[in-house]
């Protein structure tokens, strides 16, 4: 456990306010920022313009949000001269990279800290050195994890996101993670356990276990249990409704994991699966480690296990000598897999990754075009899938009041479905059964039965 009394002075009457760019880790990470900062004194603000002090957290995997970073630091510019006082700390994934965190440091000289994957135990000390000295503070150092016992304040009243692994090992050739996140730690069974137990008790009923590769728990440790272990012993807790997982790899996923996922009783119906491309030429340059057929039997697998699975995936196009022939290829598999939903993005160059090296003649139109066709594909199969629902009654959890419709509530299927229904009640955080009334491509309607 983690003793930051020394440190309670540092935010009395005091605010803070965070920002999360990137996947659900950082999610994580925020919370744990978060309960580190209301640890010390520190309470949440509305907005940044009453923080004292603002935390960026962001992500490296696409430039995309390392431009987004790059533009709300420009606009707090403003904020800063108003308030001298003020606080602004930039960490996460894209700020672990030392060249990233000596652009920020250059480029943005009204930020006082810079911050890596590695500092969130330190980050008390490390924002009482930022308050004391003109300049900023930068500490990227990769010190070895001790993050068991870091408080959190969880954004969700009945679901929370549970690390069991950390960092990854696979080096896919476009992928900044390892080098950012570092090598793969898992966390003991009986650490995952407990703050699974907890969290029950605290009255959480849906956990969602994290990694940047599930799949690979326990590998790294000198014991004989791995992810469907942990599942299978998670199945067991009192309280929990729902256990989900991601991401799980492909090259990873065991017969045993299916085994698991079929037999459980909380696990829920949904694979995340990254297949990434269709073309055997381009997962060897990716270094996925597996083939297009070996993840057409995986597919099936899983399908034959447990009825009524969703898959969804991610798609990577304009990978560095894509062909023609290879983007067929994806477009022959995606016919072929039929996922539930697909997140599809254009290659991204990161710089310190193998592919960034490779040769990219392909022109970005072209890329585009092949992101179009590839989204117009997966949004008619994945209308088709959701049509097949409707008449069916299926279990949700209730998440609050719809985001485009107010009157509608929303809840979420076993199997990762956005349900939109009315209801005269307040259903968040509950477990109730609706009739599925009409399907659309994203998200389904129902009425509660």
């Amino acid at each position: 456990m983690h003793d930051y009394t020394n440190y309670s002075h540092l935010g009395e009457g005091k605010k803070y306010f965070t920002v999360t760019f990137g996947c659900q880790m950082n999610e994580h990470d925020s919370e744990v920022l978060a309960g580190i900062l209301e640890s010390i004194g520190y309470s949440t603000a509305l907005s940044p313009e009453e923080a004292d002090l603002i935390v960026i957290n962001t992500c490296a995997v696409r430039q995309k949000p390392e431009e987004k970073v790059a533009g709300l630091l420009g606009k707090l510019k403003t904020l800063k001269e108003q308030k001298k006082d003020l606080l602004i700390a930039v960490g996460g994934c894209m700020t672990q990279q030392a060249e990233a965190a000596a652009y920020v440091k250059k480029r943005f000289r009204h930020v006082d800290l810079v911050f890596g994957t590695h500092s969130l135990p330190r980050f008390p000390e490390l924002l009482k050195q930022a308050g004391r000295k003109r300049g900023t503070i930068v500490d990227i150092e990769e010190y070895p994890d001790s993050r068991e016992g870091l408080p959190a304040r969880r954004a969700g009243r009945f679901h929370a996101w549970l690390p069991v692994i950390y960092g990854c090992d696979n080096f896919c050739s476009y992928c900044v993670v390892p080098y950012v996140r570092g090598r793969e730690r898992s966390r003991s069974m009986e650490e995952v356990l407990g703050e699974a137990r907890s969290l029950a008790e605290q009255g959480y009923l849906e956990l969602t276990l994290l990694g940047q590769n599930v799949n690979s728990y326990g590998l790294d440790r000198a014991n004989s249990y791995d992810f469907a272990d942990l599942l299978t012993r998670l199945d067991r807790v009192k309280g929990l409704a729902r256990i989900r997982f991601m991401t799980s790899h492909p090259k990873d996923l065991s017969a045993r994991l299916i085994k698991a996922v079929s037999r459980g009783e909380k696990i829920c119906e949904h694979f995340h699966l990254p297949v990434q491309s269709g073309s055997n030429f381009i997962l060897e340059n990716m270094n996925r480690q597996y083939t297009r057929e070996r993840y057409l039997e995986l597919l099936r697998a899983i399908r034959e296990a447990v009825p009524g699975v969703a898959v969804t995936t991610d798609l990577i196009v304009g990978f560095p000598g894509e062909t023609d022939r290879d983007f067929a290829l994806t477009l022959e598999l995606v016919e072929q897999a039929r996922f539930d939903n697909a997140f599809i993005f254009i290659y991204s160059p990161r710089k310190g990754t193998r592919a960034a090296e490779m040769e990219d003649t392909l022109p970005r139109s072209v890329k585009e075009e092949r992101l179009q066709q590839l989204a117009k594909v997966q949004s008619r199969i994945s209308l088709e899938i959701n049509q097949a629902l409707e008449g069916s009654t299926v279990e949700l959890l209730g998440e609050g009041a719809s985001k485009s419709n107010p009157a509608m509530q929303t809840g979420r299927t076993r199997s990762n479905k956005l349900v939109h229904f009315p209801a005269a009640e307040e259903l968040t955080g509950k477990l109730f059964t609706v009739e599925i009334t009409e399907a659309r491509t994203w998200n389904l309607f129902g009425k509660k039965v």
